[in-house]
């Protein structure tokens, strides 16, 4: 069978899993959002603060990336630490639950390596 084939015991092709309540729907939305999956993919190194996300992600706005951290905070994929320091420094870090994503990460890393070598060796 060819990557990519479908099976009749494939999960991804089970019609219970219609939206609402679908797992893969669930995941999309906790990814939501520009810039998330690359945030955690950053938090995935350990702890950062802000300036330090930002950077590593080529300067999306502060506005943008406050957003998706706040997002992910809420959904509890990453914490948020304030330091009583002068001026307060603000560490943010993967929950287990976000670390979990690892797998995740690594699977749609696998195929956008494997799809880039494919464009890059198809016919213009």
């Amino acid at each position: 069978m060819e990557t990519g084939e479908a099976t009749s015991d494939d999960p991804l092709l089970d019609p219970s899993l219609a939206v609402p309540g679908c797992p893969l729907g669930h995941a999309l939305e906790v990814l939501d959002g520009k810039w998330t999956t690359l945030v955690v993919r950053e938090l995935l190194h350990g702890p950062r603060r802000f300036t330090e996300i930002r950077r590593a992600l080529g300067n999306p706005s502060a506005k943008t990336l406050t957003e998706r951290l706040r997002a992910l905070e809420h959904r509890g994929v990453l914490t948020r630490t304030i330091h009583a320091e002068v001026p307060p420094r603000v560490v943010y870090e993967l929950t287990p639950r976000g670390a979990s994503l690892r797998t995740v990460l690594a699977a749609l890393m696998a195929w956008g390596q494997q799809d880039q070598r494919r464009a890059a060796e198809a016919p213009s």
